[in-house]
């Protein structure tokens, strides 16, 4: 699933109905505080407000219709109560209301390159964080995306799982930087572990494609200024038959590791170089076996999630809220995760997020949640 890391607040229908009429509320207000006051006081110099306030929500034409009730307004005003200054006051609403028809021309136009560009933002996301599959055999997968900015909506985080001859492999990573430069980089990275995941038998020899792929898009599309970018990424492999899996970490936050025995943070004996970096620190790649009993839940995730901060700038404390997690389905998991996370850092995420949570089934008979 993929949402926006801002927290919404959801408000009734009849709230917003107030708030889309609030300069007809207004225009009334005014007109009746003119009205009611002695001329002195000059409630209706105040009607330019309505026209200007409905530009910022309505369209051009409701905007001048609410600017001419207004000058109808003051002419009204001005035979009950003559001296008001009508010409002058009826000046100024003309002139506020081709400002104001102006500006909700202008604002309407942004918002329709604002929600293209969404579409091609998340069109381009959408490469990336393809669908996955709930279920590989006998292993249960759930998948999260946040994006920390709601107008954004998109950046350098990536996840892919297949099912290949080899077992369940499951991809991970994050790219240095945002925008379109990221997905485009996340994207070369995911596109060369489809592929590679299928033909390759030994991990290592993924994780070598991976790189290649990356040091060739960068190569072409080099990143803006003297930072070089480079990508994390985590590699794991599930055998069908269970019992085990393989990681190899090439400079990712470590998963962790749920049983009814024991919470476990699976950190990597020996590091192995970040994407783009092979050339320059080695291409020694490593990989680790841990046992994976049915039951047991894996969580991979991004360094958004445990680099999420409350208001006091404390970090989420991801290794100790997993540790209290009760054994339960991936969805209810990364539910759960979603609706902490937001709730920690009040609904405010300072970077994407991706997270997958990996579970393998009890046999048949023994399942329970």
């Amino acid at each position: 699933m993929i949402e926006s890391g801002r927290l919404r607040l959801r408000r009734s229908h009849g709230l917003g109905k107030v708030v889309r009429l609030s300069p007809v509320i207004l225009t009334v207000v005014i007109a009746s505080l003119a009205y009611a006051t002695p001329p002195e006081v000059a409630f209706s110099r105040l009607l330019p407000a309505a026209p200007a306030l409905a530009a910022a929500m309505w369209p051009v034409l409701p905007t001048v219709l609410l600017g001419t009730v207004c000058l109808f307004l003051m002419i009204g005003l001005s035979l009950v109560f003559p001296g008001l200054g009508t010409w002058w006051t009826a000046a100024g609403i003309v002139a506020v209301t081709v400002a104001a028809a102006y500006g909700s021309h202008v604002r309407l136009q942004r918002e329709r390159t604002l929600f293209q560009v969404r579409l091609v933002a998340d069109a381009a996301q959408q490469v990336v964080l393809s669908p996955i599959p709930r279920r590989f055999g006998s292993v249960e997968i759930e998948s999260l995306y946040l994006a920390a900015a709601a107008e954004a909506r998109i950046g350098g985080d990536f996840y892919e799982v297949v099912d290949t001859r080899y077992g369940v492999r499951l991809l991970i990573g994050d790219v240095r930087g945002k925008g379109l430069p990221a997905v485009g980089a996340a994207a070369a990275i995911v596109n060369a572990f489809r592929e590679a995941a299928y033909g390759e038998a030994d991990m290592v020899a993924v994780a070598r494609r991976l790189d290649a792929s990356s040091t060739r898009y960068n190569a072409s599309f080099p990143p803006e200024g003297s930072m070089e970018r480079f990508a994390t990424a985590l590699l794991v492999e599930i055998p069908h038959g269970g019992g085990r899996i393989e990681i190899l970490n090439c400079g990712h936050p470590p998963p962790l590791l749920l049983n009814r025995r024991e919470f476990r943070v699976l950190e990597p004996t020996s590091p192995s170089p970040l994407l783009n970096l092979a050339d320059l620190i080695g291409d020694h790649y490593h990989v680790d076996t841990f046992d994976f009993a049915p039951g047991d839940l894996l969580l991979l995730y991004t360094d958004g999630i445990a680099e999420a901060r409350a208001r006091d700038g404390e970090f989420f404390p991801l290794a100790a809220w997993m540790r209290g997690q009760p054994p339960t389905p991936p969805h209810e998991l990364l539910a759960a995760l979603h609706r902490d996370l937001l709730h920690y850092s009040k609904g405010r995420l300072d970077d994407d997020i991706a997270a997958l949570a990996v579970r393998l089934r009890e046999p048949r008979g023994m399942e329970s949640g």
